[in-house]
């Protein structure tokens, strides 16, 4: 587990450890430059829901030190990406190491955790009342639970629990993805666009 992680202008991925970390000693004994590795991230969504994994990503590639730029006792090492795939509630698929490169983060990215947190605690009834958009899945929502899930700049996916039925939460739980009208750019245009959905579902 790194104590840090950020990723470079070119898509490496530069990883800070204990110095005596195994990873710190593997890299620097590794013969050629030629260490392999895999980083795994597991996507943990920062609200309570059944199953609160929304995805994990799988970054390969060669680990090599990047000495004399931390701090006495830490060492950052530098994971040239080869191979990178993703499997999360959008399904699962390979990314190519130069669109991983050029990918730009979500602009509401860094605000997420504390917007879904937000959304749960303080427009619950909110939240719930977008069962008025699903359809025919509407009838599935009847005393049900609603819980933001995810928060992107294209929309929002919430996680729907019904309060009867046979099986466990888990299993009678079901995502839906709301989208907005289009992408929002920073956090004002996230309340116009949260602010539209919610009109329209109550109509």
């Amino acid at each position: 587990m790194p104590e840090a992680r950020s990723v470079g202008p070119d898509g490496e991925v530069f990883l800070v450890f204990p110095a005596d970390s195994p990873a710190v000693r593997a890299a620097t004994h590794a013969q050629d430059d030629e260490l392999s590795a895999v980083l795994e991230i597991t996507d943990v969504a920062p609200v309570s829901v059944p199953n609160r994994i929304r995805g994990r990503a799988w970054l390969s590639g060669w680990l090599t030190c990047v000495p004399g730029v931390t701090e006495p006792g830490r060492m950052m090492l530098r994971l040239e990406v080869g191979d990178t795939s993703v499997d999360d509630l959008w399904g699962a698929e390979n990314v190519e190491a130069d669109d991983f490169a050029h990918a730009r983060p979500d602009p509401l990215v860094e605000h997420e955790a504390e917007l879904l947190q937000h959304l749960h605690s303080a427009h619950g009834e909110q939240v719930r009342a977008l069962s008025a958009l699903l359809g025919e899945r509407e009838l599935r929502c009847e005393s049900d639970r609603a819980v933001p899930l995810a928060l992107d700049r294209f929309g929002l996916r919430v996680r729907f629990t019904p309060g009867h039925g046979a099986g466990s939460a888990a299993d009678r739980s079901f995502d839906a993805r709301f989208e907005f009208p289009e992408p929002v750019r920073d956090i004002a245009g996230l309340r116009k666009a949260m602010h539209t959905l919610f009109e329209a579902a109550l109509g």
